[in-house]
């Protein structure tokens, strides 16, 4: 079997939406795939002629959450690859299609396509075309997000990595992609496979603890060992733009130097100071530049979301002119 969709519910209108969104796709050469639906809310769903497709199952868990019961239905999944969906979010026509040739032309553990995001009224607000592609656990450790809808994940290294951290709630994502990314390469296609609903209103998300959940996550992949050396290389690859993210590599230990003695964990403190200290060193004439001290002195800024919201304004102005 190709892929595994799995989609945690807390029975949302929208879920009926989601899951024929995927059971209309189709795979060349007689490619399969299941959807795993995954009731967190307690209660029965109510009656859905999705329900009566061979292709899907419906497992209950109790009130769990998103990682639990993302792991849950990932623990049941055939699939070579497992997918991630909300019950809000759906597919665009041909999505798996993209993804299948995709996986014929890289062995990469952590495949995606572009992504469009809509309002709760599924009005388009702008689309992510994130260009990045192997080692780049650097961008992520950053802040770069890839979304989990628009993403296909090789199954074997998501158990290998831990599946989702049940601890989190909201930033479960970015910790699973910056744990993949630690390890695996990333592949990506220009198509745009999923739509994705933004916005705090009706988001099962707990936006007040995400900042200090992220921070706390992060922190836990700092400790692991080959982190440094990876970003290393990561930002040795960001051609035309070395100074920058070596940049990024020295906020990212002192920020941590910081958070960790503001904490009282003076030997961990030490042990990041160390470390951006060998970042700096390593940069060599890049210290000099401007843009590296830019880099070091400001928060991240997504690139791909300042391309969409470029976008979106350029389609907005000729609309109007129009």
């Amino acid at each position: 079997m190709f892929c595994s969709t799995i989609i945690p519910t807390i029975g949302r209108l929208s879920l009926s939406r989601t899951v024929t969104s995927i059971l209309q796709q189709s795979l060349p050469d007689g490619g399969s795939f299941e959807v795993i639906v995954v009731n967190d809310s307690g209660a029965p769903l109510p009656p859905a002629d999705w329900q009566q497709s061979p292709q899907v199952r419906l497992i209950h868990t109790n009130r769990r959450e998103r990682s639990m019961a993302r792991n849950t239905g990932a623990a049941a999944a055939n699939g070579r690859f497992l997918h991630f969906i909300d019950d809000d979010d759906w597919l665009e026509p041909g999505a798996l299609q993209h993804f299948w040739h995709l996986a014929q032309h890289s062995d990469a553990a952590w495949l995606y396509g572009s992504s469009q995001l809509v309002d709760r009224q599924a009005r388009p607000l702008i689309q992510l075309h994130h260009q990045i592609s192997g080692n780049c656990f650097l961008q992520a450790m950053a802040g770069e997000w890839i979304p989990l809808q628009a993403s296909f994940i090789k199954s074997e290294v998501f158990f290998a990595s831990g599946g989702f951290n049940p601890l989190l709630s909201g930033p479960e994502d970015i910790d699973l992609l910056r744990r993949i990314a630690l390890r695996h390469e990333l592949a990506g296609t220009g198509n745009v496979v999923a739509n994705i609903v933004r916005g705090e209103v009706g988001s099962a998300t707990d936006y007040d603890r995400h900042p200090e959940q992220s921070r706390w996550a992060r922190e836990q992949i700092l400790d692991e060992s080959g982190a440094f050396a990876r970003m290393r290389q990561s930002s040795c690859l960001q051609t035309g733009d070395v100074p920058a993210w070596r940049g990024r590599v020295a906020r990212i230990y002192f920020t941590s130097t910081i958070w960790n003695l503001q904490r009282r964990r003076f030997w961990i403190a030490l042990s990041r100071a160390a470390w951006g200290l060998v970042a700096f060193v390593q940069t060599g004439p890049h210290l000099f530049s401007g843009v590296f001290w830019r880099a070091f002195s400001r928060p991240y800024a997504s690139d791909t979301f300042a391309r969409g919201e470029a976008a979106a304004r350029l389609a907005s102005s000729s609309r109007q002119a129009v």
